[in-house]
Parts: structure tokens; sequence; C-alpha cells
């Protein structure tokens, strides 16, 4: 199969891997974005929590390992790199890195399953900037599809679901609420993109694939001015409307919009939503993201290979059919000076 690329780029958001860079890290994600300090100090308080270190470049590492032994399994010698938005290894300083390696075209993977300004095109306007910041000698940087309706995606999705239910009496499975979470993002960002149409439909394809009906998809993370809105129900306060109306022992919890255990699942699931589900008196099964399972590894491979044929198969699962390779102009067009994701 011919190669028009030579080297794969993970894209990710970044974190701090020491106290010390818990507020410099904070800094720089929302230098010039009207994000109240407040909110600032508290998600700061949300890294310190879990020591200061945020898990998501060890997870990005982890990620990297496993494709790059998928991709020698399959023949594949590309090399992979990895720049974040945020935190380093920064894009530009990776980009100057490829170039230095002589790399001329690059396939890029970003961490996130679905369409939005903060989910893709910030990413790709970030690529840019670190393309103009090194120059002429800059790789020529090209996405792989969004893939939240890809086999690869989705079924080890509904494998981990069932393992929750699993855990629980089957006598009480059709009493127990499936919520699937995500991070919420202003209702102005979500009018010019397809996030919440590709979440509902991931949701949608887990839940018939588990064959459990009762389900949500509710949100969590929400930062910005109080003043704005954005996507609603808050994952707690789901929990205690529903805890108000209804008699339930157990509850399935996905967090769908995160492909890893970051931060945010560890602080704003496994530690908040934990603890109101106890004090709720609800047994709190959380399904666990993709991470490094051989399915979602093999999914990167197979939209890889797609670049690389001239008549590929486009995987995918539903209605929705596969997303686009190459984004219009005005695709997630989100005004930059609005508050935006934390």
């Amino acid at each position: 199969m011919p190669q028009p690329y030579d080297a794969i780029l993970v894209v990710s958001f970044g974190g701090p891997e020491r106290p010390d860079e818990v507020m410099p890290f904070l800094e720089n994600v929302l230098r010039g974005k009207p994000v109240p300090r407040e909110r600032m100090l508290e998600v700061a308080e949300h890294y310190q929590h879990f020591g200061g270190i945020s898990p998501i470049n060890e997870q990005n590492r982890q990620l990297i390992a496993a494709l790059e032994k998928e991709l020698r399994t399959h023949g594949h010698t590309l090399p992979i790199y990895w720049g974040n938005r945020n935190w380093h290894p920064l894009l530009a300083d990776t980009l100057h890195k490829m170039a230095d390696d002589g790399v001329h075209r690059a396939l890029t993977f970003f961490t996130s399953a679905f369409s939005s300004y903060s989910g893709c095109r910030q990413y790709r306007e970030d690529i840019a900037r670190a393309q103009e910041a090194v120059g002429s000698r800059a790789p020529q940087v090209d996405k792989l599809r969004v893939f939240f309706n890809h086999p690869g995606f989705v079924e080890p999705l509904i494998d981990s679901v069932c393992a929750s239910f699993s855990r629980i009496p089957e006598d009480r499975h059709q009493q127990t609420p499936l919520l699937f979470t995500a991070h919420s993002i202003p209702i102005a960002m979500e009018e010019n993109c397809r996030y919440v149409a590709q979440l509902r439909e991931t949701c949608r394809l887990i839940a018939e694939g588990v064959g459990h009906t009762d389900w949500e998809l509710v949100y969590q993370s929400r930062s910005g001015s109080p003043h704005q809105p954005w996507l609603e129900p808050d994952v707690c306060d789901r929990l205690v409307e529903l805890h108000e109306s209804r008699d339930f022992k157990d509850l399935v919890l996905l967090p769908v919009g995160f492909i890893s255990d970051h931060l945010e699942v560890l602080f704003d699931i496994d530690t908040e939503a934990r603890a109101l589900c106890e004090k709720l008196g609800i047994e709190m099964h959380r399904a666990a993201t993709v991470g490094t399972h051989p399915r979602f590894i093999e999914m990167i491979r197979l939209l890889i290979e797609e670049r690389f044929a001239d008549s590929p198969t486009r995987l995918a699962l539903g209605t929705l059919g596969p997303s686009h390779d190459r984004c219009p102009e005005d695709c997630c067009l989100y005004s930059p000076t609005r508050p935006q994701n934390l």
C-alpha cells in the first residue's frame, strides 16, 4: 500500500506533571479568554487534589506506544510525533523537530472523538500557528476524521458498559439508569457544529448494543461565565433529580465524551459524582473509557490506512455515516473572544 505521508502526529490538550506546573499551565490555557479567575483557581485545586499531576500526558505516552506496535505489526514504519495545545511537548516544538527530521507531510490524530470548536477547529488553528512559527520548513499536516461512530470506538464502549451491568444483580438491571457524560460547551459553540448530534448517536449505538433503553446524555466540567448558557443538564444536578423522581439502587455512568480517564473524569466523575451517589445511597458503576483498548488502537491504524488507499473502506455505524476528512472553511466556527473549555 503506498504511503503518501511520512509521519503521524498525535495532538492532545496537555497537562501539568508537577505541582509547580499547574498555574503556568492554566494561565497558558486561559490566556486571552474571559474565564473568571475564580474558575481557574477552582480547577487548579482539582489538579492539586491529585498531586498537581494530570494523567493525560502519561495516557498519551501509552497510546503512542500501543499505536507504534500496531503500525509495526502491520508493516508501517511511520514515526509518531506528539504535540500538545497547552503544555509540553508543545506543538510548535514538535513541528520544529519534525522539520529537522525531514518530515514533509504528516497525518494527525486528535484525542477527541467529536466535532466542535474546542475538539477540532481549535486544534487545527493551533497547528496552523505552529506551522507559522516553524516557517517554510513546516510539514503539511492533514487530520484524520472524527471517529464518534467508528466500530473501533463504539464496540469497546459497549463491552465496557456491559461489564458495569454485570456487576449489578440482574433483577435490578431494568431499573438502573445509564448516564453518558460529555464535556459541556457553550450553546453558542454548539450551534455551529455537530457535537450534540454526534454524541447522541454514539450514546444510542452503545445503548442499543447493550440492550438498555433507559439512558440519557448529560454534561460535566462546565467553565466560563455563569451568565452564558452552556449545554445541560449537569450530571450532578441530574442525579439529584433522578433520585427525587424514582427508586433505583444502581447507576451505570460512562464518560463517553473522553477517550481516557484524565483529570476531568477523575475529579468530576470519580470524585464529585461518586461522592454525591454515596450521599444519595446509589451504587455508581463507572464504565471505562477506551484508553488503549486493542480495538481502539486498531481503529487509529485503520483511519491511517484509509488515507493511504485510493478507494478506502470507511467504517461507520448508525445513520450519520463517516465524517469528512477535510473540514469545510466554516466547520465548527466559534468566536475566540468568547469563553472556551477549561
